[in-house]
């Protein structure tokens, strides 16, 4: 497993000046070398000269945000990582890597949630490269690689969990939110250690039903809202039925039996727990005509 090493190298702006004036010196002898027509120093001012141009191949330039992953011949020397202009040996490959902060969305994945309902999601993720040896050498192209990882991670955690809680206090894909990209986030570094990429935030973009059962499930989400406010008016009426008759009972206003008690209660709750508004009925007799 190979590890990043930060490259130094030499001061760019100082080695590009060694080496014009090593140029112009190497010219300047070859001409006088020419001129005295001497084969063996004309030779050697060549090579010389030679030499000296091709260090001008050693030159680099590293931008901010960004490392240069350098290989002598196969073998991995180093990163340069500091920015400006650097000298490297002329003979090795520089490979440019950003280490700047990226992201991408998925597409529109149809899986099966935890329940089997087929539903459609979407996830961003941000990332950035922060060993830039795991990145070049360990893996054939790290930014298909971050972006095939991050969607099998998405299905994944999307048969993971169902769409909805059905029961209280269960995590699902909609009501959950932040801890789904907890997990989310934390299953996709897991894939993206061995490439050297960090995982900064993920998340879920986009979430619904498949079309083909969107209406059926929209009329069960409707159908779930109505009973559970039928629960709360029924929970408020009681409440409400339990205080009328203590306070009638406290302040004496009237005595109520068991039977009248009974006839207050289901005309209160009905009138409480109705969807429309209450008909008055006028009462020509008593309770007991």
């Amino acid at each position: 497993m190979l590890r990043e090493k930060e490259l130094k190298g030499l001061s760019g702006w100082l080695m590009l000046l060694v080496l014009i004036v090593l140029a112009v010196a190497q010219i300047a002898m070859l001409i006088s070398v020419i001129e005295s027509e001497e084969a063996l120093f004309i030779v050697v001012r060549l090579i010389v000269l030679f030499i000296t141009i091709v260090s001008f191949a050693g030159l680099t330039v590293v931008n901010p945000n960004e490392a240069k992953v350098v290989q002598l011949f196969g073998r991995y020397k180093g990163s340069l990582k500091e920015q400006g202009l650097r000298w490297v040996n002329p003979l090795t490959s520089r490979r440019r890597v950003s280490l700047r902060v990226r992201n991408f969305e998925s597409s529109k994945l149809k899986v099966n949630d935890h329940d089997g309902n087929p539903i459609e999601i979407a996830a961003v993720v941000v990332w950035r490269v922060v060993e830039t040896a795991e990145a070049v050498f360990h893996v054939n192209d790290y930014e298909n690689f971050v972006h095939v990882q991050s969607e099998s991670a998405v299905r994944n955690l999307a048969t993971s969990y169902p769409y909805d809680a059905h029961v209280e206090g269960q995590m699902s894909l909609r009501m959950s939110a932040g801890e789904i990209s907890h997990k989310l986030r934390q299953e996709i570094q897991d894939r993206l250690a061995q490439a050297g990429v960090e995982v900064i935030e993920a998340r879920i973009s986009h979430l619904a039903y498949a079309p083909e059962i969107a209406s059926a499930m929209l009329r069960r989400q409707q159908a779930s809202a109505v009973i559970a406010a039928r629960q709360k008016i029924v929970e408020g009426a009681v409440g409400m039925v339990e205080m009328a008759l203590d306070l009638l009972s406290a302040k004496q206003v009237v005595q109520l039996d068991e039977e009248r008690k009974a006839a207050m209660v289901s005309n209160l709750l009905v009138v409480l727990c109705s969807d429309r508004d209450a008909q008055p009925v006028v009462n020509a007799g008593t309770l007991y005509q």
